[in-house]
């Protein structure tokens, strides 16, 4: 089969997905319909928000479906109404067996790891959160089991020493969407072999999982090294973003911080964790077990992210309050 003769339902919502529908519809293949997540209250005025996804397909004229339920009758029936040769799942949610095995070509899904390391919602965010130095994309066959399905296609992804979940989100959405060219060409001409996840897991034990990011797992521990404390850092900015709390001693006020960006700094003596150092004026350096981190770029409460000397400029006491730990 010709691959730009495949008739392709795409489902996928935020900023990741949109690569990967782009490089197909720019490239000529025939995007039947795109699938993607109910309109949602956002912001103070509840105002009704579009996901990503959707926002590009109106644009494109494609034909979008926003189910509620995904085994609803109607909805499988509008699905199958497309008669789709192949399914495409970029960051949506999971299906159930009657929709991913509709096609007869199947459904790919595309990940942001090196499948099976890091199955889960937020691969990007753990791989550097946990200090990998390379992470990856893979398309592999949807399957009962979440992030399980037999592998079709990866391509490594270096992750820098500096780099943000930010910076790696954005190269690896390009790369990604790359791949998912590559794998529907492959499937169009029968040419691929797909490989058990389980053929490349030695021990079990060893899988590394990458679960769904809430609150708690954002807030700063300063007792741990400098090292884990940056890679936290680096792991969720600019999204969800590192946070910690502090506190005045005297005006026994709480106020929360979320920090976007940290360098190590070995000039100080060694403190107690989450000792905090200022000039006032230029520095905010907080204390871990093993050393110093320069905070570079904050976030108040209430207030805009900003840099260092330019929060320090406006917050004249900062140097009085304390971590709360």
């Amino acid at each position: 089969m010709y691959p730009k003769d495949i008739r392709i339902v795409f489902m996928g919502t935020p900023d990741f997905a949109i690569e990967s529908l782009k490089a197909l519809v720019e490239k000529g293949y025939q995007v039947v319909g795109v699938i993607t997540a109910p309109d949602k209250p956002a912001g103070r005025g509840r105002q009704l928000s579009e996901s990503a996804v959707k926002q590009y397909a109106v644009q494109q004229n494609l034909k979008i479906i926003q189910p509620e339920k995904l085994k609803s009758p109607e909805f499988i029936a509008e699905l199958e109404s497309l008669k789709a040769d192949l399914q495409i799942v970029v960051a949506f949610r999971m299906l159930p067996e009657i929709v991913w095995n509709m096609p007869p070509l199947g459904t790919f899904n595309l990940h942001a790891s090196l499948l099976p390391q890091y199955r889960g919602a937020a691969p990007l965010n753990w791989a550097i959160i946990n200090g990998e130095t390379e992470t990856g994309v893979t398309t592999f066959l949807l399957s009962h089991e979440i992030d399980t399905g037999q592998i079709i296609f990866q391509e490594k992804v270096p992750i820098g020493d500096n780099d943000t979940v930010g910076d790696l989100h954005d190269r690896m959405m390009e790369i990604g969407a790359n791949l998912v060219l590559k794998t529907v060409d492959a499937l169009a001409e029968g040419n691929i072999q797909p490989i058990d996840q389980d053929e490349l897991i030695d021990v079990p034990d060893r899988i590394k999982q990458a679960p769904k990011i809430f609150k708690d797992d954002c807030r700063i521990d300063w007792t741990r090294d400098t090292e884990s404390v940056r890679n936290l850092i680096r792991g969720l900015s600019p999204y969800p973003a590192a946070w910690m709390e502090l506190v005045h001693p005297e005006k026994q006020e709480l106020l929360s911080a979320k920090i976007y960006a940290a360098i190590p700094d070995h000039s100080s003596l060694p403190a107690a964790p989450g000792t905090i150092q200022t000039d006032g004026k230029k520095f905010l350096k907080i204390a871990c077990p093993d050393g110093w981190l320069s905070v570079t770029d904050i976030q108040l409460s209430g207030k805009k992210r900003m840099k260092t000397d330019e929060l320090l400029r406006g917050f004249h006491d900062f140097g009085e309050w304390r971590v709360k730990m």
